[in-house]
């Protein structure tokens, strides 16, 4: 169980780490708006994700 826990804590890191890289890219070829809203959107990915990983941890 601890094996899998500590997977699923590197997809999430991953998932993170993966996201803000795709936003810095995206955001210099979108036009504000858009970026914003992807920004926005994201922000809200990571907070469920780190959420789901203090669910998985108790």
């Amino acid at each position: 169980m601890i094996d899998e826990k500590n997977e699923i804590d590197k997809l999430i890191d991953n998932m993170i780490t993966s996201g803000d890289e795709l936003v810095d890219n995206l955001k210099s070829v979108l036009p504000n708006s858009l970026s914003e809203s992807m920004m926005m959107f994201h922000e809200s990915t990571v907070t469920n994700l780190k959420k789901i990983r203090e669910f998985l941890n108790k």
